[in-house]
């Protein structure tokens, strides 16, 4: 007997019940089930006791579904952003325990979402893009319990990968930029400008706000000195590039890797080489970190960026898929 309850913010245990559940799905799959994003919000709203459900229809942002075996043991878990993306639609994440796969555990919580959002279990005479779902790497029971309740792959995010070595090419600056590190208490604001302007057209990136900067800087992984900042001779942030440095963990490499966390750059600086520089000096940092490996997200449609990324020597690793209905 399975049962799926959700509510907006979960309890001290239950997050520790959650995070063990990833750690056993990312042991057994190779890749984390859930995004970075999921993670920060699992945390930052989780108050001390768990809230009782909202009634239907009321949305507050952050909806976590558990489903409980009769036992109690947490047997998966969704998240749902009912916010949604920067078109309105909810984006959901799960992930099943894998020593309860197979038992219909998936579906439950696809139920749970679709019901939580409106739509009919059963997708006949239904269209529209109102629900997106995340399958990380491509998981291959994710593309079945998928068509299972007809949705459909609607993008693709590739993930790619490099070596560093001490023969990368060296960064040629546009005439007139300099490159320094990011100042905390000073430069949020610039950043956020620049990543909304550079990630407008983007589902998530594009709504970076100060406020979530500066949470993020308090995750243990932060580095001022890997956010590099490109500024102009007066001193106004032309693009930045994020570097974040990734260390062993459960079902991932043994040694630590880099990664192009974000690179962002003013569309009237577009063109001029500056990505390409900015890449590279993120690419140097990494590599003075006594890494040997990087990797970056791109979207696969992106036929552009992965071709600049391909001369700099990165190649197509996993894929992570998203659905829709």
């Amino acid at each position: 007997m399975l049962t799926v309850t959700w509510r907006n913010g979960l309890s001290a245990e239950t997050v520790a019940e959650v995070d063990a559940l990833l750690d056993a799905a990312t042991a057994a799959d190779g890749a984390a089930p859930v995004s970075e994003q999921v993670l920060r919000r699992l945390r930052q709203r989780s108050p001390a006791a768990e809230q009782v459900e909202l009634v239907q229809g009321d949305l507050a942002g952050s909806e976590h579904f558990v489903a409980r075996l009769a036992g109690g043991g947490l047997a998966g878990y969704a998240f749902l952003d009912t916010e949604g993306d920067s078109e309105g639609r909810a984006v959901a994440e799960l992930v099943v325990h894998p020593e309860h796969r197979g038992a219909g555990v998936g579906s439950e919580l696809v139920r749970a979402l679709l019901e939580r959002v409106g739509l009919p279990v059963t997708p006949e005479g239904q269209s529209g893009d109102t629900l997106r779902v995340w399958s990380h790497s491509g998981h291959p029971a994710a593309a079945r319990l998928a068509a299972r309740f007809g949705f459909r792959e609607a993008r693709q995010l590739w993930r790619m990968w490099a070596r560093l070595s001490s023969e990368l090419p060296e960064p040629r600056w546009p005439e007139g930029v300099a490159l320094r590190s990011f100042v905390p208490g000073q430069d949020e604001e610039d950043v956020v400008e620049v990543n909304r302007l550079a990630f407008a057209w983007h589902p998530e990136q594009g709504s970076l706000s100060v406020a979530d900067l500066r949470g993020q800087q308090e995750e243990s992984w932060f580095d001022p000195a890997g956010l590099l900042l490109a500024v102009d001779a007066g001193g106004r942030v032309l693009g930045f590039h994020w570097t974040k440095v990734h260390q062993p963990g459960p079902g991932g490499p043994d040694q630590p890797h880099g990664e192009v966390y974000v690179l962002g750059v003013r569309p009237e600086a577009q063109g001029t080489g500056l990505g390409t520089a900015l890449t590279l000096a993120g690419l140097h940092h990494l590599a003075g970190r006594g890494l040997d490996s990087v990797l970056l997200y791109v979207e696969g449609d992106n036929g552009a960026a992965i071709r600049v990324y391909e001369k700099l020597g990165f190649t197509h690793g996993e894929t992570d898929v998203q659905f829709a209905r």
